[in-house]
């Protein structure tokens, strides 16, 4: 079943996908995580390498509890786009919660230094609340 192409099947091109990506989008914007969710969960198999769909599902993971789905696929997303500095926040995040707390620190170790001074410095501050 996962070499299906749903696209195809569906009969869907980009525009379909972007406007899943928009209305989910919106749900996120209100807080509504939990119908957020469902909506990244479609794009992540409809569009399986869009790193900021697997990004966007791994955050939205993390901040419903799941913090195992959420490694799952802010690992998926860091495969595809491996410089993305706001994954790799939510990453360590999802490692310190799930209490692999030195892999969680070597993360942020990596992302102190980051050539985004926002990146670097709210790898301090979840350092420090870790500590």
């Amino acid at each position: 079943m996962s070499d299906v192409n749903w696209l195809e099947v569906l009969g869907w091109n980009d525009a379909q996908l972007e406007d899943l990506r928009f209305v989910g989008y919106s749900y996120i914007k209100q807080g509504n995580y939990t119908i957020a969710l469902k909506f990244f969960e479609a794009l992540a198999v409809l569009s399986k390498s869009s790193a900021y769909d697997l990004q966007t599902l791994g955050a939205l993971y993390l901040q419903t509890g799941n913090n195992l789905a959420a490694l799952d696929f802010l690992e998926r997303a860091i495969k595809i786009d491996s410089a993305h500095g706001p994954t790799l926040l939510n990453r360590a995040k999802a490692l310190f919660l799930l209490g692999y707390k030195k892999q969680a620190q070597e993360q942020i170790k990596l992302l102190e230094t980051h050539p985004s001074s926002a990146i670097a410095k709210q790898a301090q501050a979840l350092s420090f609340a870790y500590r």
